[in-house]
């Protein structure tokens, strides 16, 4: 007797496997987040450092979504999913095993980063083949909200196996989970063809690089992106390590204050969730760009006022947290899926690289600006100073400004 599984693609069925995979490949990006208050006493690192470590990892996501990008035009996004996969699910035990300090740290995050690529921008491009434009908001929003759930898998597992082991062992549970994954894809991609979107005669696969600079709207798009992951992935990189400050603040013991803040972290995930599915409903139904505008200046408030209230109750400090990961993830999928509808399929994968290399390159700055910032005012060892976590979180509100001018641009354009 045999068992298989038959996913029709674009079908609901086929789109619920594949954000299910996501899920648990996203788990590890926010594995060293989990433990960074751990690994920071642990390794003596000071805000700069952690920040470092956080921002090596960026640099080579970055560095492997911009060659992703090549491969998914050149060989098709199902094959792209699938044979970066493996790196993908077994570069995180090399940092499990090995790490024991900054450098070390640095250097294989980095590696980890730099073979996750493969289950984002193809994934994003499976979509825009089998799913109808009318409903590729809400999709491109479900597998947002898949990385979302990831990230609230990952902090709840770690804190759960904190509570029997030590960092090392928490991200190790968390390091299975993306092998998990890539089964889950082989299955759901099993009778999904392998498009590859043919050139135009004699055009060269580089020839999309200039192609995708002298596309005005794609262009507007990306650098709108670009200001959102600045805010974005400074949130994910220090938002664990500014609710243990605080619970500390409250006279929560150091370890109870660690677990604690992952679970609380967890839950502003749940909000990331929510705000994806939201956003790409939103889009579907409101228009792209006038749902972009309203939650990136919601987030910006956020990112301008939340520092300065960590002295609040813990519980309106958290449903503020929630509400900042609502609004700055509620516009990712409709910026994918605004570039998606700026440029012709034969260049889109790279175009998703060329966002890659600027968006995830502002990212990777931004978590090391927020440890500088803290640093300078004093915060850099878990303090609970409000002006120096507010002076930090302020930095992610700087960098992302020019996100919404962009967009307004974007909304004022035509074909």
């Amino acid at each position: 007797m045999s068992f298989s599984l038959n996913f029709a693609p674009g079908s609901a069925s086929w789109l619920a496997a594949l954000c299910s995979s996501r899920v648990l490949s996203a788990t590890w990006f926010v594995a060293y987040s989990a433990v960074l208050p751990l690994t920071q006493v642990a390794w003596g690192l000071s805000g700069k450092e952690a920040g470092m470590i956080q921002a090596a990892f960026h640099l080579g996501y970055l560095t492997s979504l911009f060659i992703v990008g090549f491969i998914a035009d050149h060989y098709g996004a199902k094959r792209a999913y699938l044979v970066t996969g493996v790196a993908a699910w077994s570069s995180p035990f090399f940092f499990v095993f090995f790490a024991d300090g900054f450098w070390s740290a640095f250097w294989l995050h980095a590696l980890t980063g730099l073979c996750q690529g493969g289950s984002y921008t193809p994934a994003l491009a499976l979509i825009n083949d089998n799913i109808a434009r009318e409903r590729r908001g809400r999709a491109m929003g479900f597998l947002i909200a898949g990385s979302s759930a990831g990230y609230a898998v990952c902090l709840l597992a770690a804190g759960v196996a904190l509570q029997f082991t030590d960092w090392r062992g928490a991200l190790a549970v968390v390091a299975a989970l993306p092998v998990l994954s890539w089964f889950l894809g082989l299955a759901v991609l099993r009778n999904t063809p392998n498009l590859v979107h043919p050139r135009p005669a004699g055009e060269s696969l580089l020839a999309a690089l200039p192609a995708v600079w002298r596309n005005r709207r794609g262009m507007l798009s990306i650098w709108a992106y670009s200001c959102h992951n600045w805010e974005l992935l400074g949130i994910w990189a220090w938002l664990p390590a500014f609710l243990t400050a605080a619970l500390l603040a409250q006279g929560v013991g150091t370890g109870e204050a660690a677990a604690l803040a992952l679970s609380l972290s967890a839950l502003t995930y749940v909000a990331n969730i929510a705000g994806s599915i939201v956003g790409g409903t939103m889009a579907d139904r409101w228009g792209r760009t006038k749902t972009i505008l309203l939650w990136s200046s919601v987030s910006l408030v956020l990112s301008f006022s939340i520092g300065w209230l960590m002295a609040l109750p813990i519980a309106l400090l958290v449903a503020l947290a929630c509400l900042y990961n609502f609004a700055g993830i509620a516009d990712s999928s409709t910026h994918s899926t605004v570039l998606a509808e700026s440029v012709p399929p034969h260049y889109l994968g790279v175009a998703y690289a060329v966002r890659s290399v600027i968006g995830f390159g502002m990212g990777v700055i931004s978590p090391v600006a927020f440890g500088w910032a803290l640093d300078l005012a004093g915060g850099g060892k878990a303090s609970a100073d409000a002006n120096a976590w507010g002076l930090a979180w302020m930095t992610l509100g700087l960098g992302g400004l020019l996100g919404p001018l962009a967009t307004w641009k974007l909304h004022r354009s035509r074909n």
